[in-house]
């Protein structure tokens, strides 16, 4: 599998497929793994998504007005990997879409797109052991989410479940772009070492080189998404690919500044 966080901290990039259309997401793309980003993570629109902010729900609907389907979004990786073989490629998808698809069927065609694996946002532990098993026979990751209000038991259970790497929430809530980060994404990451030795990404909320200053010291990556789709919707798509590139860049440069002084 190509997720890995080899250049410390490592940037895992959201797009939502399809906005403005699965051109410029491509090209968004390999904008953005060109930059510098480790893994892309393609997010599947989705009509109900409870777990986003506004900024990714309107990539959502835009992105249905176009008709994007989670097919379109494992051709979509397809075409990416095949541009680029080393980049790490997570499906982000609610559960939903990929009933719809078939669970048998989507892991073998994640297989056979080139992914490296899926992070399905609403799919309880309690309730994944089907998707873990099929996912494990295709050799693909499985990412889940740990929120600060998670109980140590339930840390450990995520913990055992995923593999690439753990997704910590830095707030609870929904997506969106905050001035400040809290404490809480320090103590959950903290508390998830003591269960893992998987690279841990803290994400919600991202959106500044301060703060992905702030998580390289003491997490593996920081995850942007809707500071991503936000200058992707403001750009022109013609523009957008390089408007990315530039900002992936800029985060980079302000980690690797923080973490590597010399």
């Amino acid at each position: 599998m190509a997720l890995n966080f080899n250049t410390k901290p490592g940037l895992v990039a959201y797009l939502t497929c399809g906005d403005p259309d699965l051109r410029t997401t491509q090209e968004i793309a390999l904008a953005a793994i060109d930059a510098g980003a480790s893994v892309i993570e393609l997010g599947v629109p989705f009509s109900d998504p409870v777990a986003d902010g506004p900024v990714i729900q309107r990539a959502s609907e835009r992105a249905l007005r176009q008709h994007t389907t989670l097919s379109d979004v494992l051709d979509l990786a397809a075409a990416i990997r095949k541009q680029r073989a080393n980049a790490g490629l997570i499906v982000f998808s609610y559960l939903n879409p990929i009933l719809r698809f078939g669970l048998e069927r989507f892991c073998a065609a994640a297989r056979k797109a080139g992914v490296d694996g899926a992070l399905v946002t609403d799919l309880p532990i309690e309730e994944a052991g089907e998707y873990v098993r099929l996912m494990r026979q295709q050799a693909l990751a499985t990412v889940f989410l740990a929120a600060p209000t998670s109980t140590d038991e339930r840390l450990k259970r995520i913990a055992s479940l995923s593999t690439g790497f753990v997704y910590a929430l830095s707030r609870t809530g929904v997506t969106g772009a905050q001035k400040n980060l809290t404490g809480d994404a320090r103590e959950l990451v903290t508390r998830l070492r003591r269960f893992t030795k998987l690279p841990i990404a803290v994400g919600f909320g991202i959106s500044t080189p301060q703060q992905v200053a702030e998580i390289a010291e003491f997490a593996d990556a920081a995850v942007v998404g809707s500071a991503i789709v936000h200058l992707a919707e403001n750009t022109a798509p013609s523009g957008a690919p390089l408007a990315v590139g530039d900002f992936v860049r800029s985060l980079r440069r302000r980690a690797h500044g923080s973490a590597n002084p010399a």
